[in-house]
């Protein structure tokens, strides 16, 4: 049995790491090809980001459309059950351009590169 001292431990299971929040907010605006994810996150090598997909589509988080079609076409999209982590994410986006906010504030070069 899997036992966990807080429930944050269950969320970061699921969403921590560098990459997962960021795949499942991109993937909130719609659904996205593997490619898109590519060009829409450069530092990420394909290898990682298949490797997190993978992952949030085992715990049911996103979902993949296989396309029968040559050459082969994969689409990843956020499950319903993945659209409840959409709070978390919100938060998180609110919090991170809040914390940009006040290091600019105190002097560091930072920037925030936003749509």
């Amino acid at each position: 049995m899997k036992q966990y001292n807080l429930g944050i431990e269950a969320t970061l299971e699921i969403l921590g790491g560098k990459w997962k929040a960021l795949i499942v907010c991109l993937l909130m605006s719609g659904a996205k090809r593997t490619s898109e994810l590519e060009r829409l996150i450069p530092d990420i090598s394909q290898k990682v980001l298949i490797q997190q997909l993978r992952e949030l589509e085992r715990d049911g988080i996103v979902g993949r459309i296989n396309y029968h079609q040559m050459p082969p076409k994969v689409e990843y999209y956020v499950t319903e059950y993945g659209k409840t982590a959409n709070k978390i994410i919100d938060v998180m986006c609110t919090w991170g351009r809040e914390n940009i906010r006040l290091r600019k504030l105190q002097g560091e070069d930072i920037n925030l590169l936003e749509n």
